[in-house]
């Protein structure tokens, strides 16, 4: 007599299926990827609006340069941030995960590598600029102020004149303010002079921030990540001098590509890596 599975032996049997054809989908589609290139991009203004969650078609256009080169993210906010905009799975969406400038580096969904800012500088050090940065602030004459001025990460400080806790409309409303008024850029300038001895970069970034870390640990930091790859094309779009993606987008071993938003950030790769011609 032949016995017949029964269902939980069908449903195992239809699921290890599934897995193997999914499998065998994405090693196919790995394997038409173009060697040696990567396309590396910033998140605010060029996967995503400033501070805003990635929308449907932009991250199914990402899904789609995903088979046809290696692609990566790098960000000046920590992970949490990044995974806030483009979503809890973000390091397994993307090849390479790049948070704090690649101070916190992820491959393939695992951690490759962090540094740590308090171990670099010390306790006395980080303290005294501390100190310093929260006194200026509350001297600031600015139209509003909310909470969370300085946000202590893993490899970097981020500073808000105006504090991270405001509204959108607040954020909005600030970065029309800071245009005007060069909040940021005369605080950078201050901070620039007073801490010169602890060789210091900061980088202006998003609406209402800049970051604060070691010379040479901005966003050119996580291209040591990247030996394997002869071809690397950078998207940004505060590519200016100042802005936080500006080193990057000047190095040697980068193409550096400006865009203002993510519809300009999908035309250009479509027409570097997804036309007939490319």
């Amino acid at each position: 007599m032949i016995s017949l599975p029964t269902r939980v032996q069908r449903r195992t049997c239809r699921f290890f299926c599934i897995l193997v054809t999914d499998l065998q989908n994405f090693l196919t589609t790995m394997a038409g990827r173009k060697p040696g290139l990567i396309a590396l991009f910033d998140v605010d203004g060029t996967l995503t609006a400033p501070r805003k969650v990635v929308t449907p078609k932009m991250f199914e256009f990402m899904r789609r340069l995903r088979e046809v080169v290696t692609v990566g993210v790098v960000g000046g906010s920590d992970l949490t941030k990044i995974s806030e905009q483009l979503g809890k799975t973000v390091i397994d969406d993307y090849d390479y995960v790049f948070s704090e400038n690649g101070l916190v580096a992820h491959k393939d969904g695992k951690l490759i590598g962090s540094q740590s800012l308090k171990s670099f500088l010390g306790e006395e050090k980080l303290k005294e600029f501390i100190n310093f940065t929260l006194h200026y602030i509350a001297g600031l004459d600015i139209p509003i102020k909310r909470g969370t001025f300085i946000e202590f990460r893993s490899g970097m400080l981020n500073v808000s004149p105006i504090g991270r806790n405001c509204s959108q409309e607040e954020r909005d409303e600030f970065e029309k303010y800071d245009k005007v008024h060069n909040v940021r850029s005369k605080m950078v300038s201050v901070l620039r002079e007073k801490f010169s001895h602890l060789n210091l970069t900061f980088s202006i970034g998003g609406q209402i921030s800049f970051d604060v870390f070691p010379n040479g640990w901005d966003k050119t930091f996580c291209l040591r990540y990247l030996e394997d790859f002869h071809e690397i094309h950078f998207f940004g779009d505060k590519t200016y001098k100042g802005g936080n993606d500006y080193e990057i987008y000047e190095s040697e071993r980068t193409v550096g590509h400006t865009v203002t938003s993510p519809d300009e950030t999908a035309e250009q790769c479509t027409v570097l890596f997804l036309s007939k011609e490319a």
